[in-house]
This record gives structure tokens, sequence and C-alpha cells, in this order.
């Protein structure tokens, strides 16, 4: 790796670390309403870093770079969500992720893209995106945080790890109301 690439990449790994430090002070989780299993804040800061470093390649390699890949990590599985062109970047993508230090396994769960998208479609699945993620933010059933919101030709990805099947449930349905969405896909998973 090149000094610029690892000195940014020590920066936004730093960024990350420092996000998980204050998350806790963004939108107070109900403990109550939704038990599961509990991460300690090495494992978080050991997923991020990892988080972090399968972004970072994704955006170093050339046969991915310019696509939008969500990506999230829990104990050290790395979920890959997004659209793509065709299926050597979905592949590229996984073997990106795969290769970084830490990853436990990958699950790919990116999508291929249908037809081309206007510039038009690009901002009406804009729009789809913020006000879904505004709604699930807002509903004190779904911890927003830990679901990706993807939208291409107004066709919804939801991806990422949840604590109970009561906030995909949720979410799915919360996606399902948003105007101009004309399918759902849930890429969700509950934590382990």
């Amino acid at each position: 790796m090149n000094a610029q690439f690892e000195s940014r990449l020590l920066a936004v790994a730093f960024a990350s670390v420092m996000s998980i430090s204050l998350g806790g002070c963004s939108k107070p989780v109900d403990t109550a309403a939704a038990p599961g299993p509990t991460t300690s804040v090495g494992t978080k800061v050991d997923d991020t870093v990892i988080t972090t470093m399968v972004k970072a390649g994704l955006a170093d390699s050339m046969d991915v770079k310019s696509f939008d890949f969500k990506v999230e990590t829990r104990k050290g599985e790395v979920l890959l969500s997004g659209f793509v062109d065709n299926q050597s970047q979905i592949d590229r993508a996984v073997a990106v992720a795969k290769a970084v230090a830490g990853v436990t396994s990958v699950d790919n769960k990116v999508s291929l893209k249908g037809a081309p998208t206007t510039m038009g479609t690009k901002i009406d699945d804009g729009v789809i995106t913020t006000q879904l993620k505004a709604t699930l933010l807002a509903d004190p059933a779904v911890n927003s945080a830990d679901i990706a919101v993807v939208t291409r030709n107004g066709e919804v990805q939801l991806s990422g790890f949840v604590n109970n099947q009561a906030q995909i449930d949720r979410a799915l349905e919360l996606a399902k109301a948003t105007a101009g969405v004309t399918n759902v896909i849930n890429e969700t998973k509950l934590k382990n």
C-alpha cells in the first residue's frame, strides 16, 4: 500500500472508532424491548476496523470502486449489499472482503442492476432512500443504525444485523409503505 492510502485508511479507522464511542449519544435503545446477545466494545471496534478496511479495499479496486456497496460487519462476518452491473464485480467485491484480516466469512447480498438508470430515477431513488431512512430513524421499534438502505429503480434493499425479527418485520412494513417503492428486498440478518 502507498503511504497516502495508509494515512487515509488510518484516519477513516480512527473516525470509525470515535463514532462507536459516541454512538450511544444519538438514539436511546430500549434493551428491555430488544434483548439479544451482547457485543463487547473490543468486538465493535474490531468490526468497525474490518468494515473500514473492506470499504477501503473496494474503493481502491478499479473493478468495483464506482459502485455503492454497503458493508456491515458483526463478529467478523461481513455482509455486502448493493447493486452492480455484472457477476465479475460481485466476485471481485467478495474477494476483496475475504482478503481483509479478521474476516471470518462474507455474506454476499449484492444484486445485479436491471435496466439503466436515468437522472430522474436516480433523484427519485435518493428521495425514497432519504424518506425511508428518516422513517426508520423516527420509529422507536427499529434500531435504524443497524439497517442500511439502498434504492435502485424504486427497488429498496434493506441490509444489516438487527436484534430481533420484530425489527425486520417493522422495517419491511415501513419500506413497503414508502411512496415510490416498487419492491423490497430483505437482506437483514439477526445478530447472533
